[in-house]
């Protein structure tokens, strides 16, 4: 049974620290978890590793990544699970990288 409400999860590491926090519905036939919206992963040292949303179970929209030391290691798009577009990555001491391109949904 679909309440169609966002639930919260956590899952610690063995220590007892956040490593993801994320939104969930229930699955229409209640057998099931699925991931919608705010996502969130860390580092074992409490810093953010990654964030961006999910759509019914699917990465969707901007997602960011970050190394341990808190500079940003990746930025770019999902769609509908997939990397799409351009997405620009830095080294852990902020210098860029070379970047990659993914195919764009079709229409």
């Amino acid at each position: 049974m679909d309440d169609g409400v966002l639930h919260i999860a956590e899952i610690p590491y063995e220590n007892g620290t956040i490593r993801f926090r994320y939104a969930r519905i229930l699955s229409a036939d209640g057998t099931r978890w699925i991931k919608h919206g705010l996502f969130s992963a860390y580092h074992p040292n409490g810093t953010l590793s990654s964030e961006g949303m999910y759509v019914n179970g699917q990465e969707h929209g901007l997602w960011t990544e970050y190394h341990s030391n808190g500079q940003m290691a990746a930025s770019g798009h999902y769609a509908h699970g997939k990397e799409s577009g351009h997405w620009k990555f830095w080294s852990s001491d902020g210098s860029p990288e070379e970047g990659a391109n993914y195919p764009l949904p079709s229409a």
